[in-house]
């Protein structure tokens, strides 16, 4: 009996050592397979400490090698909470040196992590009196700091980056990915004290930098452009304005001002809506800037000629629908009298010989109603009503830039098809990419998007348009010493539904010099006072077209050459290419 609770007794105790055995074979099994990766990850954490390594956000220049952005190395101020003994004396110490709440560092300082930032890109004087007093895991860590040493001149165009160098506007954030790099990393091993041991880094990926921009723009032109459009739009108490500047043969831009803009360097201080690209981003009905369109339409399908007389009504024309007025009472004109002088009445007697059927392909042929493609974020492409959706009134309204929606740009790269004899060019911003050594990886050409109207139809409208300076409607556009042409535009602003008699975007866009046109200019401007593109308009392209000619004419050389008018054009004798 006793034998048998004996073996009872041993078969228990052996029945429990084996059920320990596989207890613990499941647990072992457990943690080596089920459990391994969290636990080797685990344990790499405790023993190895990863240090992001940024790269340098590439350079922006303008054509003429002038910096226009760059990243500098700064400091900036970062604690492992886990390494400090004392976390009220150093948020103290903290507070006292960078000015920032005791508390909020305080509260930082309290979080169960390794890494927390306390201050980001701090001024080379505090870091050095930091430096002195640092407390135990608070650390300085070198980043870049991007600057803009030009401060507001291109601001719009630019754009900016936020504190972590991603670019959030413009060029920057168009451009993010060649501008910023690739970023690195350091995984190296620490010791119990969680100090790095150099000898024993775990892994390195060093950072690559970031490309190099060059742009199509000058500064020169550029900050001459900025000058008399921040004239104008105070002059005029207008709401802003915008002026471009665009080489006709190349679509290269030289200029894009826009006011107001911003400073980049301290952004935050400005409201966003300064950040905009009114050039690309704003959409306004044109007016009679728009009337270049028409006119080159009904001259290249030869249902009008320059000195065919057409009768204006003396200013009020019955389209059944509603009276069409003048600004200004005329009778008999020419045709090239009626672009010149600005009659509505003998544009739209015009359009209705030519048709709206064959108006509309030369509107989309002119680039109306689709984004130009210029390499900048944010671009609408306007508005063109379907042509399925005409009301009665369209006839009397599209041919004269009513019932349509452009932006600045559109309307300068249509003004370049009949500068450049005839061709819609793709306007850019970047020449060029280069690498950190310099070296281009990326060069930028002239790209033609389509032909437009006949060299000959693009010799008469410059003819046409020269009369608007010479006699017209835009004689406050005369250039002393050069021989120019444009159009003058004030179009009425849509208010609760109807045409406003009160607020006008107005606008004037030409090209100089007529025989060898090296800039197309457009300048406009939301709502001045007064309104008239002409009044408002044609000086401030008069002055930006003769500060330019002179300093591109100051920078000319011996050499000359003849340069093809994309190859069916004239060609014309230049001093210098852009």
């Amino acid at each position: 009996m006793i034998d048998y609770y004996k073996k009872k007794r041993i078969y228990l105790i052996y029945s429990l050592i084996l059920l320990g055995f596989v207890l613990l074979s499941l647990r072992l099994i457990y943690l080596h397979v089920l459990c391994a990766p969290y636990l080797k990850k685990f344990a790499k954490k405790q023993y190895l400490t990863y240090i992001p390594l940024e790269a340098k956000r590439g350079s922006i220049y303008d054509r003429n090698m002038k910096l226009l952005a760059f990243s500098l190395p700064v400091d900036s101020v970062f604690a492992n909470p886990k390494e400090i003994e004392n976390p009220y004396a150093t948020a103290d110490l903290l507070s006292r040196i960078l000015g920032l709440d005791k508390e909020k560092i305080l509260e930082r300082l309290s979080r169960d992590k390794s890494f927390v930032w306390i201050k980001r890109h701090i001024k080379g004087e505090t870091a050095k009196l930091l430096e002195k007093s640092l407390p135990k895991g608070v650390y300085l860590l070198k980043e870049n700091k991007r600057y803009y040493p030009q401060a507001n001149s291109g601001s719009t165009v630019l754009g900016l980056c936020d504190i972590d160098n991603n670019g959030l506007e413009g060029i920057e954030l168009y451009y993010d990915q060649q501008l910023k790099g690739r970023q690195g990393y350091l995984i190296s091993n620490k010791d119990a004290k969680r100090r790095r041991i150099f000898l024993l880094d775990y892994d390195y990926l060093p950072p690559v930098d970031g490309h190099n921009l060059v742009l199509t723009l000058d500064s020169v032109i550029q900050n001459i452009a900025e000058r008399e459009l921040e004239k104008a739009v105070k002059s005029t108490r207008a709401k802003g304005g915008s002026v471009i500047v665009v080489s006709p043969f190349t679509g290269e831009i030289l200029a894009m001002a826009n006011y107001p803009n911003f400073n980049p360097n301290n952004f935050e201080e400005f409201d966003k809506s300064c950040f905009r690209n009114r050039a690309i981003t704003d959409v306004f009905e044109p007016g009679s800037s728009f009337k270049i369109i028409t006119a080159s339409a009904a001259l290249e399908e030869g249902v009008v000629g320059l000195k065919e007389k057409i009768f204006c009504e003396n200013g009020a024309y019955n389209l059944k629908t509603h009276i069409l007025h003048d600004h200004q009472p005329h009778g008999w004109l020419t045709f090239e009298e009626v672009i010149g002088y600005s009659s509505n009445i003998g544009t739209v007697k015009v359009a209705q010989k030519l048709g709206l059927a064959k108006l509309y392909p030369y509107i989309y042929a002119f680039g109306i109603g689709e984004k130009t493609g210029v390499d900048l974020p944010g671009e609408q492409e306007g508005f063109v009503r379907p042509s399925n959706r005409l009301s009665k009134t369209s006839i009397g309204a599209i041919p004269i830039g009513q019932e349509i929606m452009v932006t600045a740009l559109q309307l300068v790269m249509s003004m370049c098809v009949i500068a450049n004899g005839g061709y819609l060019m793709q306007p850019y911003i970047v020449k060029e990419i280069r690498d950190d050594k310099d070296v281009p990886i990326f060069v930028n050409s002239p790209k033609k998007i389509r032909k437009v109207i006949s060299p000959h139809t693009a010799e008469l409208m410059t003819k046409v348009l020269r009369g608007v300076v010479e006699y017209g409607t835009g004689k406050k556009a005369f250039v002393e010493g050069y021989l120019s042409a444009g159009k003058t535009g004030t179009g009425q602003k849509v208010e609760n539904g109807v045409y406003s008699h009160h607020k006008f975007f107005s606008s004037f866009v030409g090209f100089t010099p007529l025989e060898n046109p090296r800039l197309v200019i457009g300048v406009f401007l939301d709502e001045p006072h007064p309104y008239y593109g002409g009044v408002v308009c044609a000086p401030v392209f008069k002055n930006i077209a003769s500060d330019t000619l002179k300093y591109l004419d100051s920078l000319s050389i011996d050499l000359k050459f003849v340069e093809n008018s994309l190859d069916e054009g004239r060609n014309y004798e230049v001093k210098r290419s852009f």
